[in-house]
Formats: structure tokens, C-alpha cells, sequence
């Protein structure tokens, strides 16, 4: 009979050993940044607007969209179209979201911006 040493190896948790087996295809804990779509820019006369309005916490709110404009030009737009309708409001993932029923009005000041809209 041979004597066997033994070596007392550190053991391993599951991750460890999953993570050591497979690296190409392995999940891991951390999370992986997904590749954001390009965002396409288009001349104001290329869009087609949507009007749309919603009821939040009571209140109706007029929603314009979607622009595919940088972030900087929605914001300035949103800060023009704000003023010359004396409401409030925010740009949103490419959406303008205004406080009350300004549809109509919205629709007047983007065509007069040269923005073109559906209806």
C-alpha cells in the first residue's frame, strides 16, 4: 500500500468554480452595460410629431414627440416653446411634456419652427 499525501486545497464556492470552467458564455453578478442604439438625427421637416394628452394625478398634460433632435436643441426648444405658451414643462427621452391642454398652440408654434406633424 502507498502512503498518499494529502494536500489540503482551499475550497471553492460555485461561483468560483462555474466562473473557472466557462468564461466565454458564464453569467456574472456584475452588470454588463448594454450597447445603447445610435441615435439618428433629422432636419425639422423630416419629423412626424405626435400629439398626445394624459391625465396625471388629475391634471392633463400635453405630450409632443418623439424628436430625434440632439439634447441640447430639445432643450433650448422646449425653454422657447414654454415661454411663448406661460406653461411648464420638460423634454423626456426625446418626448416635450407640457403642463394643461396647449395642443392646438403647440401644433401652431412647431410649424412655425418648421417642424412637421402628424394630423
Amino acid at each position: 500500500m502507498k502512503l498518499i499525501k494529502r494536500v489540503w486545497v482551499k475550497s471553492k464556492n460555485l461561483f468560483e468554480i462555474g466562473s473557472s470552467l466557462d468564461t466565454d458564455s458564464a453569467w456574472s453578478l456584475q452588470k454588463q452595460e448594454e450597447a445603447k442604439p445610435l441615435l439618428v438625427l433629422k432636419k425639422p421637416n423630416e419629423h412626424a410629431l405626435v400629439f398626445m394628452m394624459e391625465k396625471r394625478r388629475g391634471k392633463a398634460v400635453s405630450l409632443v414627440g418623439e424628436f430625434f433632435v440632439s439634447s441640447e436643441v430639445l432643450k433650448e426648444l422646449c425653454s422657447k416653446l414654454k415661454k411663448n405658451l406661460g406653461v411648464g414643462g420638460t423634454c423626456k427621452d426625446g418626448w416635450l411634456e407640457f403642463q394643461g391642454e396647449c395642443r392646438e398652440k403647440l401644433k401652431v408654434l412647431l410649424k412655425k419652427e418648421g417642424y412637421r406633424t402628424k394630423s
